[in-house]
């Protein structure tokens, strides 16, 4: 898997992308991508989104 916290909005087989963790679709090749990152029982955890409307819909569940 590419690093997530790498620019890899190029080039980025599907495969290997992260999934929004919203909407389900894979992220490729978008430069809107976010990622949110925390610490949950000790352990890192972190989602990804397409864009800003899919983590405020995510944020506001």
């Amino acid at each position: 898997m590419v690093d997530p916290t790498s620019d890899h909005h190029e080039d980025l087989d599907e495969s290997e992308a992260p999934d929004c963790e919203q909407c389900g679709d894979a992220i490729v090749n978008e430069p809107t991508h976010r990622e949110v990152t925390w610490i949950e029982d000790d352990t890192v955890r972190e989602a990804h989104f397409c864009d800003e409307s899919c983590l405020n819909a995510w944020d506001e569940r």
